[in-house]
Formats: structure tokens, sequence, C-alpha cells
């Protein structure tokens, strides 16, 4: 099984060139959307969000308000390396997990869909290959 990292930044065409990969058959794993569902409650990670951060953060329903976390993480870089320290780890080992399944189902490619790849750095040592989009 070859791991291909696919990045690049806002509007560079990476939806469009993961969808030409899913349609040929390739497994797509979408960071993005690994680092949302490890911090639905009640999970361990939105537990120590809520704890690090205060109940400020939360939506009415419970979940983590993304625009009031992101107000407190870009204004002060310790509280972004905070939540980066809190929600890293749990992402990589959920990728871990799917890059395992998708194995076991046989996929013969994964491209791992990481918008920070590179900035990073954690899981580019496992990639047979790199796509930058630009």
């Amino acid at each position: 099984m070859f791991l291909v990292g696919l990045s690049g930044g806002i509007a560079s065409g990476k939806s469009t060139v993961v969808a030409v990969l899913r349609e040929l058959g390739c497994a797509i794993i979408d960071a993005d959307a690994v680092a949302r569902e490890v911090v639905q409650p009640p999970s361990k990670a939105h537990q120590q969000i809520v704890h690090a951060f205060g109940t400020q953060i939360l939506l009415e329903n419970g979940e983590i308000n993304r625009q009031a976390l992101g107000d407190i993480i870009f204004s002060h870089p310790e509280k972004r390396q905070l939540l980066n320290s809190i929600t890293h780890p749990k992402i990589q080992k959920e990728m871990l997990k799917q890059i395992l399944k998708y194995f076991v189902l046989g996929h013969r490619y994964v491209i791992l869909d990481i918008p920070l790849l590179f900035e990073t750095n954690r899981l580019t040592k496992f990639m047979k290959y790199t796509v930058l989009v630009y």
C-alpha cells in the first residue's frame, strides 16, 4: 500500500485533485474531517479542550464553537500550542486507524489530505510520496 500525502493552500485546487483521485479508486483520509470528529462531545479531546479553555467556547448543544476557540488561539500563540498538544496526537491516532482499515480492505493507494502536512511534519515519515497542489 502506498501512502500519499496531499497538501495545498486555500483555493489551490486540492479538492479537485481529491475528487479525481477518489474517482480513480483511491481511499481518502481528510485530516480536517478527522480533526472535527475527534473533538466531538463526549470525547476525551473535547473534555480536555473545555477544561483548558473553559465553557465559554461551547455552543448551546455542547459542541465547540470553532469561532470562539479560533479567536483565542489566533491571538495567543501559547494557547494554540496547548490546543495542538491536545488535538494533534488524537488526530494522528485516528488517521493511523483509518490507514490500517484501508490496508485491511486491500486498498492500494491511500491519500492523506492534510492542509498543514509540511508544517506539522508528524505523518510525512509514513508517506511514500507527497503532492503539493499549487
